[in-house]
C-alpha cells in the first residue's frame, strides 16, 4: 500500500491559538495552508480553548474601542477608568519584574510592541472582546475574549476553513523530513489510516510544550512533577520539541519551570474542550485574601506579594513543595460578607466550621499549629485599609512574622471559618526552542537558522522564567504565531 502524501505551501503542526494565528498570517500572504491536529475534531484547539484572556498594551480608549462591539462609548470609558492603560514601558517592566529580569529581551521587545497591533489584527479577522466581569473574574485583565478561548478558537476554525485552510485531525507528528541540504521539507505523521507524509515549503511548529508527558516533566522539572495534574489538554506530549531537537534545534528558555497554579483538590487529571465550561473552573485564586497554610498548619509563602494576575502561575510550585503537595486557603465570615469570592468558588471543595479547631479536624490540619498561626497573623496586621481591588495593591500588611504578608491582610477571627484544600495544577512549560523573534525561524545549535522551520506559542522558549502575568501566554501565542506564519509564507512563496 502506497503511503499517503500531501502538499502545501505552509504546513502548521498544532491547532491552538498560536497555530491558528500562524495560519491566518500565511493565508494573508496567499499561501496554501495545511493544519495538523493530534486531537479529534471535537477536542481541537489545545489549551487555548480552555482560557479567556490576552494581556496587551493599550494607552486608552482609542486602542480598546476596535476590540469591543455592542458597547456604548460611555460604558467603555467607565470600564477603562478602573485600569486606564498598560503602556509599552509598563508592560515591559511588568514582565521583567515577574520573570526576575530573565526574560529574553529580544523576544520581549516584539511581544510588547506588537501586542496591540496583534489584537487589532485579530479583531479585523472577526474576533471581539467583552468586559471581564468585575471582581468576580480571577484575573487583572479588563477584557475577556468573547466566548473565552473556546469562542476564539471556534471562530478561528470557521474563519480558516472559509479561507481555504485544510485541517487534518487525529494526525500526530512523528518526524521532520529534511532534504540533503538540511532544509525541512515535511512532516512524517501517523493518522488513523496509517503513516502519511505532509510536504511543504515551510513548516510552523505550534503544537504546545511537554506538560502532558510525565516522563519529560520529571526529567526537566524534577521529582514530583510526573504526578501533577493538568489544567489543560492531554495532547501536548512534547513530540514537536523532540523532533526539532533531533535535527539540531537549539533549546531555549527555562526548561526547569512552568505555569502552575492553585487548583481545587479535586482537579481532574486533565481537561478537554468537549463539555468544558468556565463556570466549572477548578481555579482557586482566593489565596491573596486568605491565610494559606499546609497540613502542619503553617504558612509557607507571602500570599499577596503582588497582584493575583502576576503571582498565580508561580503559586502551584510553592504548593507542590508542601507535605502531600496540598495547601489550604483559610478565610473567615468577613470574606463572605464582603462578597469577594470569585464566581467559580460556588462549587469548590470546602469545609466550614464554627471554630478553627473544628475546621482543622475536618481538613486534617494540625489544629494547635493552625490556631497559633492564625493568632500570630492577626496580631501582626498593621493599620491600614483593606481593599480587594484586583488591579491595585492595598499595602495592608503584617510585621514581625517569619513570613510577612505584603498586602490584603484580612484577619481570621469571625466564624464560621472556611477552608479550601488546593493542589498544584499545571498549564504549560516555559522551556522551548530558540527562534528569531523577527520571523519565527527556529535556530540551530550551530548558531544558524534551520531552513524551512518556524515555531510559535509554547514551543518558542525564552519569554517566561519561573512566572508570568495572566493572559500573557495567549498574547505571545497570537503575536509570534502571526510572526511565524508570515515568515514561513514569505520563505515559501516570497513576499
Amino acid at each position: 500500500m502506497t503511503e499517503q502524501t500531501f502538499n502545501y505551501d505552509v504546513l502548521i503542526v498544532g491547532a491552538g491559538n498560536a497555530a491558528c494565528s500562524a495560519a491566518h498570517a500565511a493565508i494573508d500572504k496567499k499561501a496554501t495552508v495545511g493544519i495538523l491536529e493530534k486531537a479529534s475534531k471535537g477536542n481541537r484547539g489545545g489549551n487555548s480553548a480552555l482560557t479567556g484572556h490576552m494581556r496587551f498594551v493599550f494607552n486608552g480608549f482609542d486602542d480598546v474601542r476596535p476590540l469591543v462591539k455592542n458597547m456604548p462609548d460611555a460604558d467603555l470609558h467607565e470600564l477603562l477608568e478602573r485600569m486606564p492603560h498598560r503602556t509599552e514601558a509598563e508592560h515591559w517592566d511588568e514582565i521583567m519584574h515577574v520573570t526576575n529580569n530573565q526574560s529574553d529581551q529580544e523576544m520581549l521587545q516584539v511581544h510588547v510592541t506588537e501586542s496591540r497591533n496583534t489584537v487589532h489584527w485579530l479583531a479585523s479577522k472577526g474576533h471581539d472582546w467583552v468586559p471581564a466581569g468585575g471582581f468576580k473574574m480571577p484575573s487583572d485583565n479588563i477584557l475577556l475574549m468573547n466566548g473565552g478561548g473556546y469562542g476564539l478558537q471556534q471562530r478561528n476554525f470557521t474563519l480558516l476553513e472559509k479561507a481555504g485552510a485544510t485541517f487534518h485531525y487525529e494526525t500526530s507528528a512523528v518526524d521532520l523530513v529534511q532534504d540533503q541540504k538540511g532544509r525541512v521539507i515535511g512532516v512524517k505523521t501517523l493518522t488513523p489510516q496509517g503513516f502519511a507524509t505532509f510536504y511543504a515549503k515551510a513548516i510552523v511548529l505550534a503544537c504546545g510544550s511537554f506538560e502532558s508527558n510525565p516522563e519529560m516533566r520529571a526529567r526537566y522539572l524534577g521529582a514530583g512533577w510526573d504526578m501533577v495534574r493538568l489544567r489543560g489538554v492531554p495532547f501536548n506530549t512534547g513530540e514537536g520539541l523532540q523532533m526539532a531537537m533531533n535535527i539540531g534545534a537549539m533549546p531555549h528558555g527555562s526548561w526547569s519551570t512552568c505555569h502552575a497554579s492553585p487548583q481545587d483538590i479535586n482537579l481532574a487529571p486533565y481537561k478537554i474542550p468537549i463539555g468544558y465550561s468556565t463556570k466549572a473552573s477548578k481555579a482557586r485564586y482566593m489565596y491573596p485574601y486568605s491565610l494559606m497554610v499546609n497540613s502542619n498548619g503553617e504558612r509557607f509563602i507571602d500570599e499577596a506579594y503582588d497582584l493575583r494576575g502576576r503571582t498565580y502561575a508561580a503559586m502551584g510550585r510553592a504548593i507542590l513543595t508542601q507535605p502531600g503537595g496540598i495547601a489550604f486557603q483559610i478565610l473567615d465570615a468577613k470574606a463572605r460578607k464582603m462578597d469577594i469570592y470569585p464566581m467559580n468558588y460556588d462549587d469548590a471543595t470546602t469545609e466550614k466550621a464554627d471554630t478553627l479547631e473544628k475546621l482543622a479536624a475536618a481538613l486534617d490540619i494540625n489544629a494547635p499549629n493552625l490556631v497559633r498561626t492564625v493568632r500570630e497573623f492577626n496580631a501582626a496586621i498593621q493599620p491600614g485599609t483593606f481593599n480587594a481591588d484586583r488591579h491595585k495593591l492595598d499595602g495592608k500588611h503584617t510585621a514581625g512574622l517569619a513570613i510577612n504578608k505584603s498586602n490584603y491582610s484580612l484577619s481570621i477571627e469571625e466564624g464560621p471559618f472556611e477552608g479550601f484544600p488546593v493542589r498544584c495544577g499545571m498549564t504549560f512549560c516555559y522551556g522551548g526552542l530558540k527562534i528569531d523573534p523577527k520571523n519565527g525561524q527556529v535556530q540551530h545549535v550551530a548558531g544558524r537558522p534551520i531552513p524551512g522551520l518556524y515555531a510559535a506559542g509554547e514551543m518558542a522558549g525564552g519569554l517566561w522564567v519561573g512566572n508570568y502575568a495572566s493572559g500573557s501566554g495567549m498574547m505571545a501565542g497570537a503575536t509570534f504565531g502571526r510572526v511565524a506564519g508570515t515568515g514561513a509564507a514569505i520563505a515559501a512563496i516570497g513576499s
